[in-house]
């Protein structure tokens, strides 16, 4: 009796991923560190100076930690209800950070009691930031305004009121202490002026605006709003340049990698997505496991830390050559594949006595199914969500198999509207997958030979064979289209190849023989 023979599963050509110097740049960071903090991450910033460390504001504390520690060398805790936007001035000897309660907290990195307190605004304030001479904080608040206040004397300078709705980002310029700009949820961005009474320059981004981010040169600014991010040129009045659609759901923040030439956007899709500045093309993709609040790169681009809405910090560490070069030598180390295979091509001599080993066969369930003849439970295994969506290429091969049997229809029938729903989807997924075509649409055909006399008894199944319908019509419509621009194409070609005449010499004319030659052998044709 022949054994049973597994069903062959086709391999597929898979496209691989085109690796450019960006991943592999982006790609060299060890797996993340995952820290839990006592509330959603609203803000990252890496202090100027080194060693760099980070404030983290969560919830009502700010955690101040150093570049590779996983526990805070320093908490600030003065806080009544929920902080935000602490940031770092540029010397990074201060800290400054918002409140629920509306009081503005200026903080020694090295003390633990606030040095300042601002009060001022009415409603909370999300907004934070030092000018550029290092002596005055601006803020945003949710009462609308947006407010310059004098460090040494604790008093408010200027404030504005231009905008009508929540003020929930700013940035402060670095090359001119009187200019700041200020985004907000009425879908503006102003640029304030001190110098000035009111805005100097207004810019409607269309959304909520949610983070500011200003070019090193400082003659760009990016803004992000709902699923936008947009580019404009300060110097030609605040003209849009770019703008940029790439995420499914709201961007939250915004970075610049160190060298100032690719830009970082985090979004509540959970996708951080890296941008080339000179041509504004995704050049690669992180992945994180819930809604991202804030992002921020250290110097160098040695850290990247992710602040996400279920409480976790998220620090990825960049790999040194030491320690890539320490990971291919483990990886050296391994068994290679020929010793895998060492043996298996030796062929006995003559006068060897061969001892042979019976191996047992493991088959998958589906292939058990068919060894028992149960043609229905072998498509239904065929057809478990797993196989549906992470190897269609199995199913397609079961039902094959069944096809070449002659027993496909035997197990299509006696379905009921799960099961023939299931069945629907799996086709109507994969039936214009050139690859899976020719079998899906002789199944479709029995499919509906088999069940035409229920048709009108499922609404479900109704809709689905409604769908498969205009799905091969939309089909069958662009293979036309494109049978016709393939004519198009054939005779373009063929009109603009040149007709070039061939050179012939007179014996060649002739067959071989010279021109009196072939004259003289030439029979006389008589004509009566």
């Amino acid at each position: 009796m022949a054994s049973f023979k597994p069903t062959k599963i086709p391999v597929y050509p898979k496209l691989g991923e085109k690796v450019t110097q960006d991943t592999l740049y982006w790609k060299n960071y060890k797996a993340p560190v995952q820290i839990k903090e006592f509330g959603a991450v609203s803000n990252i910033d890496f202090s100027p100076v080194a060693p760099h460390n980070y404030a983290v504001t969560a919830f009502t504390r700010i955690h101040i930690y150093g570049p590779c520690s996983q526990e805070p060398v320093k908490t600030f805790t003065r806080f009544k209800d929920t902080a935000y936007c602490g940031r770092f001035r540029s010397d990074g000897q201060l800290l400054v950070a918002g409140c629920e309660d509306s009081v503005v907290r200026l903080f020694d990195v090295s003390g633990k009691v606030a040095l300042r307190m601002f009060k001022g605004h009415t409603k909370a304030v999300h907004v934070t930031d030092f000018t550029s001479d290092r002596y005055q904080i601006f803020t945003g608040s949710d009462d609308y305004t947006c407010r310059l206040w004098d460090i040494p004397n604790a008093a408010e300078l200027t404030t504005y009121q231009e905008h009508t709705d929540y003020i929930r980002c700013g940035v402060a310029s670095k090359l001119n202490r009187d200019l700041f700009i200020t985004g907000s949820y009425d879908h503006t961005l102003k640029v304030f002026d001190a110098r000035a009474d009111k805005s100097v320059m207004t810019m409607e981004h269309g959304q909520p605006v949610e983070s500011l981010l200003l070019y090193p040169s400082e003659g760009l600014l990016v803004s992000a709003g709902g699923r936008y991010v947009k580019v404009w040129d300060l110097l030609k009045g605040g003209q849009p340049l770019v703008s940029l659609k790439n995420h499914h759901k709201t961007v939250t923040c915004l970075a610049f990698s160190s060298n100032g030439q690719r830009l970082l956007s985090a979004s509540l899709d959970r996708h951080v997505k890296v941008y080339n500045t000179t041509s504004y093309k995704v050049v690669h993709n992180f992945d994180y496991a819930a809604a991202i609040l804030s992002l921020a790169l250290a110097p160098d681009d040695e850290s990247i830390v992710v602040g996400m809405t279920n409480s976790i910090l998220s620090i990825k560490h960049r790999k040194h050559t030491e320690e890539s070069m320490e990971t291919m030598s483990q990886q050296r180390r391994r068994p290679s594949y020929r010793v895998f295979v060492k043996g298996k091509n030796y062929v006995p001599k003559q006068d060897d006595y061969l001892v042979s080993k019976p191996v047992k066969e493991h088959l998958a369930k589906y292939d058990r199914q068919l060894k028992k003849f149960n043609v229905s439970k072998a498509l239904d295994t065929a057809l478990q969500t797993w196989f549906r969506w992470r190897k269609p290429e199995i199913t397609v091969a079961v039902m094959k198999e069944l096809n070449r049997r002659g027993t496909l229809k035997n197990a299509l029938a006696g379905r009921d509207e799960e099961q023939l729903s299931r069945l629907l989807h799996f086709v109507i997924g994969n039936v214009v997958d050139t690859r899976f075509a020719p079998i899906l649409v002789t199944a479709a055909e029995m499919i509906l030979d088999i069940y035409k006399s229920v048709i009108g008894q499922s609404a479900l199944i109704d809709r689905q064979l409604l769908r498969l319908q205009n799905l091969l019509e939309t089909e069958i419509n662009l293979e036309r289209e494109l049978l016709e621009v393939l004519g198009m194409l054939d005779t373009m070609f063929a009109t603009s190849i040149a007709r070039k005449e061939v050179p012939y010499s007179d014996i060649g004319r002739y067959n071989g023989l010279a021109q009196g030659e072939a004259s003289s052998s030439r029979p006389e044709l008589q004509v009566t």
